[in-house]
């Protein structure tokens, strides 16, 4: 009986202890959480894309958190949430925050399988990135869309598609959040975070082939050739010609479209530009005779 007492006292003794070292590291160990971080956290959407740069909505909290307490959160933006949660966190954080330009996915890329036919048969995994590791892929051009949807599996929000008659990704400029999971899932570095521009117009290269021009159109028929007459042709220097391919920064373009009418081979594109007019033919001479008469 004293045995048993002994060994109740003895444990009871050592979980005691135990208590109150566990209680003195607690305290002396603790890390502080500031908690306005969880109630940012709590406005973010939650998607932890790494849109923003970083890892999760938490660490996306805790950089926003960290900047009020340094005097700006400018250069912070959740992509998904938009204007409107950003809005939202900066009156929590009592901080103001400047509006960027709304982003979106652009697939720069315009070999279709008209234009970019098939020459070879592959078998391996029916993945961009392996397919990307294995070569060229099935056509001629090692720049272009390979199409197996690595871009679409990234895609959280049902934005991109691939497009079976032409083969490419093609992206909802109303789903899409500019998050820039497809952009960072496509191996070819083809899909590109661009502003959607003004009532989501747009002008872009839809072409990354870095060959000399007789290479790349042999390989697409809508390859960029570096001739440089959009260069020439655009007074706002917003295009630049480098490693045989265009290029239009969309900080300097003013949707002109004068270097889509001159590109030889349509590898300009202009997105969600109205129709143009109808000319009307000037009437032969016979037909002005018919309504004289």
């Amino acid at each position: 009986m004293d045995f048993i007492l002994t060994a109740v006292i003895v444990l009871g003794g050592i979980g005691l202890i135990a208590a109150v070292v566990l209680f003195v590291c607690s305290k002396k160990f603790a890390v502080y959480e500031d908690p306005r971080i969880g109630q940012v956290n709590e406005l973010l959407p939650g998607a932890n894309c790494g849109g923003c740069g970083f890892a999760g909505c938490g660490g996306m909290a805790d950089a926003l958190v960290k900047g009020a307490d340094l005097g700006s959160i400018d250069g912070l933006n959740c992509p998904v949430g938009g204007s409107e949660v950003m809005g939202q966190v900066a009156n929590l954080l009592g901080m103001a925050i400047a509006n960027g330009d709304p982003m979106v996915a652009v697939v720069r890329c315009n070999g279709s399988c008209e234009l970019r036919p098939k020459v070879n048969e592959y078998s391996g995994l029916r993945t961009c990135a392996a397919m990307h590791a294995c070569g060229a892929g099935e056509t001629y051009c090692g720049f272009g869309c390979l199409g197996c949807g690595d871009c679409v599996a990234a895609c959280q929000f049902d934005a991109i598609r691939i497009n079976p008659e032409t083969g490419l990704p093609e992206v909802d400029d109303d789903k899409c959040t500019a998050c820039g999971a497809c952009a960072k899932a496509c191996p070819r570095n083809i899909i590109e975070l661009r502003k959607k521009g003004p009532k989501n117009r747009r002008v872009f290269v839809s072409c990354v082939n870095k060959d000399k021009g007789a290479v790349a159109m042999k390989a697409c028929k809508a390859a960029c050739i570096g001739c440089g007459k959009c260069v020439k042709e655009c007074k706002f220097e917003a295009i630049t010609v480098e490693n045989n391919v265009s290029y239009i920064d969309f900080n300097k373009c003013r949707l002109c479209k004068k270097c889509v009418e001159v590109c030889p081979t349509k590898a300009i594109h202009a997105v969600n530009f109205p129709a143009p007019k109808p000319v009307p033919s000037t009437p032969t001479t016979e037909e002005r005779k018919e309504e004289t008469a």
